[in-house]
């Protein structure tokens, strides 16, 4: 029998970092990163990791997708203040289905894991209906990248 957790796994050679300072409209009455600001970090790192390895949002646009996000999750680990410099790190998740899954990790400036999270993005056509087959265009991305099974 097949395990749901054998289909999807994480791909470590597709992952990006990126580097942010936390700005000051970032943090909340407490002083601290707002919660959902955790959300803006894992995009940026998700648009970092399109421009690096070809599959961006325009590249999907172009291609006659888009993809929302329809789940996400952050488990908040420590806390960060403006002024903190934070590297987010996102890392591809292969999967069979037709749909795009990310986990990050954000690091603050002692390595430390701040806040891990997963973000899963669905494909859309230009009618805003939703793709049930992997589209041509990433399964042409996925054999590039030899993450399609033979």
């Amino acid at each position: 029998m097949i395990r749901k957790k054998d289909l999807y796994k994480e791909v470590s050679e597709l992952t990006v970092e990126v580097e942010t300072r936390v700005r000051f409209n970032e943090t909340d009455a407490l002083g601290i990163v707002w919660h959902g600001n955790y959300l803006v970090y894992f995009e940026d790192a998700r648009e970092a990791f399109g421009r690096k390895y070809g599959i961006s949002y325009l590249d999907m646009l172009q291609a006659g997708y888009v993809t929302p996000i329809v789940a996400s999750s952050c488990a908040h680990k420590l806390t960060l203040k403006y002024g903190d410099v934070i590297r987010i790190q996102a890392t591809y998740v292969a999967s069979p289905a037709a749909k795009i899954i990310f986990r990050f990790k954000i690091l603050n400036e002692q390595d430390q894991v701040v806040c891990t999270g997963e973000t899963t993005q669905v494909f859309l056509d230009q009618a805003n209906n939703l793709s049930l087959a992997i589209p041509p265009f990433y399964e042409e991305w996925k054999a590039k990248l030899g993450l399609t099974e033979a």
